[in-house]
């Protein structure tokens, strides 16, 4: 077996717009393999992955309910490899269940498909499935030392990958909420929400933590500077840089019991408490100078540590921390029974699991000591022993929730002080013997208040009820009434996209919306070019979707994009089929138009329940994804007697029809009519009828939004073909004696389209054309056979990047049919596409018509307008030819 290529799908795709994080796996057999071998293969892969069996069988049972039925008894090879990688990821802690396998033409190819949770994971599973199933095809077994590596490499990839607790339950919240989510790549950050619509976290930073709050948090003696003068219960303390000066600083906070801690630092590093001697001071000073140079003493007091949170100044729970310790049975060393305490499967490294484990250094060497214990002492039966001074869960504390104990005037304490420091989530440390009384009546204080404040203690505390703590962050980021989207238009087909996208654009901001879109040539904001070039992936959509200056995005979404990624965004309000023609075929394994369908029917599956698909009923591959739609449909078509759509509008549907010269949107009973189609300077007098075909599924894209009529018509009567608003696409410049078209099309579909605009042209028409060189051989030939049909002479050229042919290869292709269908037909070839265009432009006759389908389009665009005489430098005129 060898793999081809392995893609990680991180969006709505063609396997799936529910579980999308999917990993396709290409995959050559090499040769065939027979139906014993693949059942020892699986037999054995059963052995060595116990619960393998199990996970096929849950799989069989979810395909039962979707209505394809079980599989075979005998499973393909690949069948075997896409388990193996699920179950290798399930037993290293990643929850996955979706998988599938696709059969190739070409023999003994498949694509494996399964989910995964973490990319680097799903591609080393992915390997590892393949070597695993290898290697018991050739060796019998499959070496149970390279499986712990496997497993253990998994778990390191999971580990390193994965979001911290306390993210984690802020996105499992807005997951649950169907709020999107986003890691921006640096820093920790994280959004939530999409545009303008945005917020940010931290960890529990947010956008609204401000900077103020959070550095006078970072400042411990500063908060308990405001705390005391705020009349909080503080401890009393002094702050000291130099050793020498611990004795006065000893004093001055009235003598031992101390806390000795860092000025600046948390999670409990450097902090010694209850410190009893000089000795013990000196080492615990030591200590702390290591994390700050700055050194807070103050006094200890006695009583149990508590956490409070509070978030948008309201207290939403509460935990009792307990420092890291063991037990004694009366048989076991201290060493043995931390041993014990870290088999337990709540324990993990760090913030790997709900408990850390406890780890055994100076620090707790040094608390044992103080306890008269060490490493090896027997402790005696129900004794308690503690390895760490402070409570904190990082070094092996435990947590037990006081949520429904705390005391009202600690509540309201604890919500003031929020306000005093000036946190929006403040996690405030709090000791006191009872919490469920006042601290003034149990000399308790307040000894921290903590920005960044973690969760993992409340969410999955070690005892007692569970706090969903992340709800009230998502309530105070994003109140009732609020929603942490804008709206998305994603636009897909063959032919169309970029006008299409462009007009949507043009009439959102005719609503006072900032717009941010994206097109074959380049990424916009507003009436600002971001990026230049093909930007239809998910890429250039996400730079649209993180900016905070976005409020509608609109988004063309290329069938490339879609095959290599998926969707950049979770759902859409309105997702647009222009049409389904064939382009492409035969690359990224997309053979038929059935296939091309199937990838562009994504965008029309990922509209949101209450959003519409807006599709062409006049092309029958995509009025058949009304099917699949879960939101609602809008139909267009040229014709106003289209079957589909007049059955559609008699239910209460709405469509876009060309009627009687006018662009019309039909909903119920009613027409509105939008505008005659010839005054719409895109559809070039209305003689171009595929322009007409965008310009109804601009205007129904924008009035299922809730657009007016009045801004659609003042939008597309703007809205026109000039090389400045849709470089490439209908461009049509006036040179005086002749005409030039520029035009992207490069596909017979698009030939089509422009035969169908030019058969009224009355003067010679000169075609200057090429095709991509990844277009099937008779793709290639059938654009021949369309410009030998529509010109009077034609100029091929030739691309500069080849996509794989050799040099000369296309235009042979083209020459050789055009001299086959049209052998009298005057053809040339000019490889060079400057060349080929500056020999038509001085040979062209009066009244002629230059059509030129570049590869460069802003060059070809700036060597015509070099060419116009000064007098008509104009980006389009309407030609009367």
């Amino acid at each position: 077996m060898r793999i081809l290529k392995i893609l990680t799908l991180r969006g709505p795709n063609q396997w799936s717009v529910d579980k999308y994080k999917l990993a396709v796996l290409r995959l050559d057999l090499e040769e065939s393999v027979s139906d014993r071998e693949v059942a020892k293969v699986w037999r054995t892969a059963c052995d060595i992955l116990p619960n393998l069996g199990q996970l096929r069988q849950s799989l069989e049972i979810a395909r039962g309910q979707n209505g394809t039925g079980p599989q075979a008894d005998v499973l393909l090879l690949p069948q075997t490899v896409q388990l193996v990688a699920l179950q290798l990821q399930r037993q290293t802690g990643m929850a996955v269940d979706f998988g599938l396998v696709r059969e190739l033409p070409e023999r003994d190819r498949h694509l494996v498909v399964f989910e995964y949770v973490y990319e680097g994971a799903a591609r080393y599973a992915a390997r590892a499935a393949v070597r695993l199933c290898q290697s018991i095809l050739e060796e019998g077994d499959y070496p149970d030392s390279e499986l712990q590596q496997d497993l253990s490499d998994l778990t390191e990839l999971r580990l390193d990958a994965q979001l911290g607790p306390s993210t984690e339950s802020i996105v499992a919240e807005a997951v649950a909420r169907r709020i999107p989510w986003l890691e921006l790549g640096t820093r920790a950050l994280v959004q939530l929400g999409y545009g303008a619509a945005q917020k940010r976290i931290q960890a529990t930073l947010t956008g609204a933590s401000g900077i103020l709050g959070v550095e006078l948090a970072c400042d411990k003696d500063g908060t308990k500077t405001v705390l005391r003068d705020a009349g909080i219960p503080v401890p009393k303390g002094t702050t000291i840089s130099n050793p020498e000066d611990l004795e006065d600083a000893i004093l001055d906070v009235g003598g031992f019991p101390i806390v000795i801690k860092p000025l600046n630092g948390n999670h409990g590093r450097g902090v010694s408490i209850d410190v009893r001697t000089p000795l013990e001071a000196e080492d615990a000073f030591a200590i702390a100078a290591v994390v700050s140079p700055d050194v807070i003493v103050e006094r200890f007091h006695r009583g149990r540590d508590h956490r409070v949170l509070v978030v948008n100044h309201k207290v939403v729970a509460v935990a009792e921390r307990v420092p890291a310790h063991v037990i004694g049975d009366g048989r076991s060393t201290v060493q043995q029974l931390i041993d014990i305490v870290n088999q337990d499967p709540r324990r993990g490294d760090g913030h790997d699991n709900v408990l850390t484990k406890i780890v055994v250094d100076r620090t707790s060497a040094d608390v044992l000591q103080r306890q008269g214990y060490r490493l090896d002492s027997v402790v005696p039966a129900n004794e308690i022993v503690y390895l760490r001074a402070t409570a904190n869960l990082s070094t092996g504390g435990i947590s037990v929730d006081r949520t429904d104990d705390i005391h009202p005037e600690n509540i309201w304490l604890a919500e003031r002080i929020s306000k005093l420091i000036g946190l929006d989530i403040a996690g405030i440390d709090i000791v006191t013997e009872d919490i469920s009384r006042p601290l003034a009546d149990v000399d308790g204080a307040v000894v921290e208040v903590n920005a960044a404040p973690g969760f993992r203690m409340h969410t999955a505390p070690s005892a007692g009820q569970p706090r969903n703590v992340a709800a009230p962050v998502l309530d105070m980021l994003f109140p009732a009434g609020t929603s942490a989207r804008i709206p998305i238009v994603a636009v897909t087909g063959t032919n169309g996209k970029t006008t299409t996208t462009r007009a949507i654009a043009r009439i959102f901001r005719e609503t006072g919306k900032v717009v941010g879109y994206t097109t074959t040539d380049g990424i916009y904001i507003g009436q600002h070019l971001v990026q230049k070039g093909d930007t239809t992936g998910p890429q250039s959509a996400r730079t649209i979707l993180c900016d905070p200056t976005v409020e509608v995005a609109v988004l063309e979404s290329a069938r490339g994009g879609i095959l290599r990624s998926g969707l950049a965004f979770d759902g859409c309000d309105v997702g647009i089929v222009t049409n389904v023609q064939a382009d492409h075929l035969g690359s990224n394994d997309v053979y038929t138009l059935e296939d091309m369908a199937r990838v562009k029917a994504v965008v029309a599956q990922a509209v949101h329940p209450n959003g519409y698909a807006v599709l062409n009923a006049d092309d029958e591959r995509v009025a058949a994804m009304a099917k699949s739609v879960r939101g609602q449909v809008a139909f267009f078509s040229l014709s106003p007697t289209n079957p589909l759509v007049q059955e559609h509008v008699a239910k209460g549907g709405s469509a876009a029809v060309y009627a009687d010269e006018y662009l019309c949107i039909l909903k119920g009973d009613w027409t509105l009519r939008v505008e005659r189609a010839a005054a719409l300077p895109m559809t070039l007098g209305g003689r171009a009828t595929f322009m007409i075909q965008n310009a109804l599924a601009a205007a129904l894209a924008a009035f299922c939004q809730g657009v007016r009529i009045e801004d659609i018509r003042t939008a597309l009567m703007a809205f026109d073909t000039s090389a400045k608003q849709t470089p490439g696409r209908m461009n049509l410049f006036d040179l005086g004696r002749f005409q030039v078209l520029v035009d992207y099309a490069h596909n017979p579909a698009g030939f089509r389209a422009i035969q169908d605009f030019l058969q009224n042209w009355s003067g010679t028409k000169i075609g200057v054309i090429g095709a991509p060189g990844d277009r099937r051989n008779a793709d290639i030939e059938e654009l021949a056979e369309l410009a030998g049909e529509m010109f009077d002479w034609v100029i091929v050229k030739e691309d500069l990047d080849l996509r794989g042919r050799a040099p000369g290869e296309v235009a042979r292709l083209l020459r050789q049919r055009i001299a086959k269908v049209k052998p009298n037909l005057r053809c040339e070839e000019i490889l060079d596409e400057r060349a080929a265009l500056a020999y038509a432009l001085e040979q062209a006759p009066e009244g002629s018509l230059v059509a030129i389908f570049p590869e460069k389009v802003d060059t070809t665009i700036a060597q015509i307008e070099a060419a116009q005489p000064p007098h008509l430098k104009a980006d389009r005129v309407l030609a009367s030819g």
